[in-house]
């Protein structure tokens, strides 16, 4: 299984009325192929009345295995749905390695 799609299915268990999982390893200096950088757009009713960090540390702690391992840096956008406009900010340009 791919890691976006591992991450995909763990994240379900917060029952996302929108979910999309983007691998943006190509946008940094890493080898081709690579599932190192993602971006997470979620949107669930179990953010309703909770503080974004408390909404980042519910997907750190459903993403535990991809973060100790292959999963180097994750963007996160997670929405109740009254706060989902239908998209997120884009994640900014690589500034890292050879500086591509």
């Amino acid at each position: 299984m791919s890691v976006a799609a591992s991450i995909e299915q763990k994240l379900a268990a917060l029952n996302p009325q929108h979910l999309m999982v983007e691998n943006e390893s190509h946008k940094h200096s890493v080898p081709a192929n690579s599932e190192t950088h993602f971006r997470v757009e979620i949107v669930s009713p179990d953010f309703e009345n909770v503080r974004a960090v408390k909404r980042h540390q519910l997907v750190y702690g459903l993403l535990q295995e991809e973060l100790a391992g292959p999963v180097h840096a994750l963007a996160i956008h997670a929405f109740a749905p009254d706060e989902w406009q239908g998209e997120a900010p884009a994640s900014p340009d690589c500034r890292g390695g050879s500086g591509q």
